[in-house]
């Protein structure tokens, strides 16, 4: 919860504030979707053998927080740097080198939390979780909405948003040390572990679902830089009614991830995440029907009932077609190749934008998304024939 705040203050508001305080180009404003994913590759190796090393996870974890959260108070003095140029580009670098140790405590947090969780109840443990993330996301976002309506040009107001989410920050650090863990047991083993284990290709299942889960991550993620612009430069969105659209999507989650993990548990994950990326293929086409506000909120809280489902299944996902005995080895190269198609994927949006216009890039990125639906159709095939030859 504190984790969820302390994003929804900052994070959500980077493209905004970017655009109306520092003067922000489209080019930047697509490397601040595409620098912080660049930075978790190059650190997620590094982050592995870490958290493979350490005898206590959730002290790097946590102190990776604590370093990235202090990167707030950097964004906070950043106004005063006379010229506007400069800011947009340093506001980048810190952005960016705040993913470093966003990186290891992203990763540290998934391995984690996946040997705190048993199998049998990781389905409704998430969807509680989820669930209760979401109404206080909803809360602080729409408490922003309501307090900034009128301040979308006002310098204070966003640094005194960042402030808030450094508080937090300092909070989230305060809970992660409070979580029990056992340490690890030395047996002489420690630090021999490899940095990677190529073994895990061999496992045809999980394979397949990381092809799958890199081609929807490209479709979602090249559209992230497009949304920005369109929202904030073509409908003329302010922080009032970017809050809107996150409120919307938001309540429509909380309302939607029992029904997700119902129809997960009566069908399957894989099953019913294509059923949340054929609906999630339908957001940028509808987007960019009308640039009517109440109409961009609608869409956004539709679009929220299908992101609950990838919210929910994509991460459950990873976990059940990760064998356990390399499933730290499955994660990582899964949050490597994603920072790859993440570092790539905002570009090839703004590239599209720039060159075919708005209406355009969204329909392909439509087209993708409803691409990778396919895909993992294939791999709930695939998936459903291999479960059903070893139970014949």
């Amino acid at each position: 919860m504190a984790t969820t705040i302390a994003v929804n203050f900052s994070n959500n508001f980077f493209p905004i504030f970017a655009m109306t305080i520092l003067g922000a180009t489209n080019y930047q404003v697509g490397l601040i979707n595409s620098l912080p994913p660049f930075m978790a590759l190059v650190m997620t190796i590094p982050a592995a053998i870490l958290l493979n090393r350490a005898h206590l996870q959730k002290k790097l974890v946590a102190m990776s927080v604590l370093i990235a959260r202090l990167m707030f108070l950097l964004i906070i003095a950043l106004v005063n740097i006379p010229s506007q140029p400069a800011q947009a580009w340093l506001f980048l670098i810190i952005v960016a080198l705040m993913n470093l140790p966003n990186t290891v405590a992203n990763i540290g947090w998934q391995t984690f939390i996946s040997s705190l969780v048993k199998d049998s109840r990781r389905g409704q443990f998430f969807s509680d979780r989820n669930r209760l993330l979401t109404i206080v996301g909803l809360i602080s976002t729409l408490s922003i909405g309501i307090i900034m309506k009128d301040a979308s040009a006002n310098v204070v107001a966003y640094q005194v948003l960042f402030g808030i989410a450094f508080c937090f920050g300092l909070l989230e650090v305060y809970l992660l040390l409070k979580h029990e863990e056992e340490p690890l047991k030395t047996d002489g083993l420690v630090g021999k572990k490899k940095a990677m284990d190529w073994t895990i290709f061999k496992h045809k299942n999980y394979v397949a679902f990381l092809i799958a889960a890199l081609v929807f991550n490209l479709g979602w993620q090249m559209a992230w830089g497009i949304f920005n612009i369109y929202h904030v430069r073509v409908v003329g969105a302010t922080i009032f009614w970017i809050s809107m659209f996150s409120v919307g999507s938001m309540l429509a989650q909380f309302i939607s991830f029992p029904v997700w993990r119902k129809w997960a548990e009566k069908r399957s994950n894989t099953l019913v995440f294509v059923w949340a990326a054929i609906g999630m293929a339908t957001t940028p086409f509808l987007t960019v029907l009308s640039t009517n506000l109440y109409y961009i909120t609608l869409i956004q809280t539709s679009s929220g009932f299908f992101l609950a489902g990838i919210v929910l299944l994509l991460f459950n996902l990873l976990l059940e077609q990760s064998p356990e005995a390399v499933r730290t080895y499955c994660i990582t190269t899964y949050n490597v190749l994603l920072s790859v198609v993440a570092v790539i994927a905002p570009q090839i949006g703004i590239l599209l934008l720039d060159t075919l216009g708005v209406d355009v890039a969204m329909y392909i990125n439509s087209a993708v998304r409803f691409f990778s639906a396919l895909l993992f159709f294939i791999v709930y095939l695939k998936y459903a024939k291999s479960v059903k030859q070893l139970t014949s």
